[in-house]
């Protein structure tokens, strides 16, 4: 009788989950298409079982070790069906474009929600919830707004072309510091890139969902990445300019700042240590950040009002944020006013705990006992679990540089798992399912009937592949 071995590298068995899961993605893309369309259940279900497929074969992909290079063509394919994808698992995008709009009629939009100064058309596809919301948004991505609305006279199907294309452009950024940061912590390059930049959250959030949180994170990461190699020979020219860049995906979104905490700690660390040497070093590093935010300001012609629209975000209760748990538990049992009333003590509490966790962590990095790299992971992580506001997409600015950190073992396991369960814990197409949650149901259902039979074929060419 002859003996089957599943060998857990084999040259074809890594081909074959490429092209699955890039049959997943198309599966995704035209299932989205065709929910767009109004094709019911069915569609929708064809959409849940491309996502579920694309994650399948993503986890049965990190068995394998295929060497970097391989990696980086097989995201491009499997990003390829996204690229023309309408918005994914959100509408932020719209809000986006509606922000736009405000901008280039001359409003601050920090400032001026859309529907006092976009369009009725742009208004009507905003989320009810950001339709009277000024941007929480940073100047430079205002600036961004605006040039896109401008470029594309307020058409959305080209606007969200040019978003997905900024987006485009923020992966890159982060394609390339993954591995670099990676190398710095001692971690293989391929498994940083499998769980830092091929896992779903980036490919449904950071190109199908448009989110802006890819600039963010390709600023944030090729800054940290340009100024902590500049340390050793004090190249002052390098170091100032990734500083600079991680200023600018500050100007983005805020939690990008934490980065010039790390560097900053680094510098200290390379001049001497010590406490004066790093209050020093972080006198220095919020200097730059308010010399970029002014010269961003001013040269986007946005003026300030993002720093009064900080708080924005927060407005929304989040039903993701540990942070709201309690309050919403109080709110079941003693009503609204109360559970309110808890939420926004637990906030204020959640925001000691990340100061507190950052000053920790600063200190460590400081002694030497965590890497940089660590140590942003680390920050961003706390800032992610206790923030007011948790979106699945969120994870990703711990789940980068953790990837880039985090040894082999049950940890990065365990974050793998994170991954793939956010990455399926809302449809495809956002929107409110109130009413159709039988729709809703059914299309799981679908899904994952599909993906279950997908699973059984692919085991079966696998084990011969195996054989050969």
């Amino acid at each position: 009788m002859q003996t089957v071995t599943l060998r857990p590298t084999t040259t074809d068995t890594p081909e074959l989950l490429r092209w699955t899961g890039f049959g997943g993605a198309l599966l995704l893309t035209a299932g989205a298409w065709a929910v767009s369309a109004r094709a019911g259940a069915v569609a929708l279900g064809v959409a849940i079982a491309g996502a579920g497929l694309v994650v399948l074969t993503w986890a049965l992909l990190g068995r394998t070790r295929p060497d970097a290079s391989w990696l980086r063509r097989t995201l491009a394919w499997w990003c390829g069906p996204l690229l023309v994808a309408p918005p994914l698992f959100s509408q932020d995008v719209f809000s986006y474009l509606a922000q736009g709009e405000v901008a280039r009629g001359g409003f601050d939009p920090n400032v001026v929600s859309p529907a006092l100064g976009a369009s009725a058309e742009a208004v009507a596809r905003v989320g009810v919830y950001w339709r009277e919301t000024p941007s929480p948004y940073g100047p430079l991505f205002s600036t961004i707004e605006r040039a896109i609305t401008s470029v594309t006279g307020g058409n959305p199907v080209a606007g969200i072309g040019l978003h997905r294309l900024a987006a485009v452009a923020g992966l890159l950024l982060v394609v390339w510091a993954v591995p670099r940061l990676a190398e710095m912590a001692g971690v293989r390059e391929s498994a940083a890139l499998w769980l830092g930049v091929m896992n779903p959250l980036v490919l449904w959030h950071l190109i199908g969902g448009v989110h802006n949180d890819a600039l963010m994170l390709g600023l944030m990461l090729s800054g940290t990445v340009v100024a902590l190699h500049a340390l050793p020979e004090l190249r002052w020219w390098q170091y100032t300019a990734g500083v600079v860049l991680i200023g600018l995906g500050a100007q983005v979104k805020l939690p990008a700042l934490v980065a010039l905490a790390v560097v900053g700690t680094a510098l200290a660390r390379r001049l001497g240590g010590g406490w004066v040497r790093l209050i020093v070093s972080g006198l220095a590093m919020l200097a730059a950040f308010v010399v970029v935010s002014v010269v961003t300001s001013l040269a986007g012609q946005t003026g300030f009002g993002w720093v009064q629209a900080l708080g924005t975000p927060s407005k929304v209760n989040s039903w993701m944020a540990p942070t709201n748990w309690p309050g919403y538990l109080a709110g079941a049992v003693f009503g609204p006013q109360t559970g309110q009333a808890m939420i926004s003590s637990a906030r204020i509490a959640g925001l000691v705990l990340i100061l507190g966790a950052v000053v920790v962590l600063v200190g460590r990095q400081l002694r030497g006992r965590i890497s940089e790299v660590t140590s942003l992971g680390l920050m961003m992580s706390v800032i992610v679990a206790l923030g007011p506001v948790v979106q699945p997409w969120y994870l990703l600015w711990a789940l980068v540089p953790l990837a880039a950190c985090l040894p082999e073992g049950v940890w990065r396991d365990r974050a793998a798992v994170l991954a793939g369960v956010f990455a399926l814990v809302v449809p495809p197409l956002a929107g409110n399912f109130t009413g159709r949650v039988p729709e809703l149901v059914a299309a799981y259902v679908v899904g994952i009937a599909l993906v279950g039979g997908a699973y059984l074929v692919l085991r079966r060419a696998r084990v011969s592949v195996a054989q050969a």
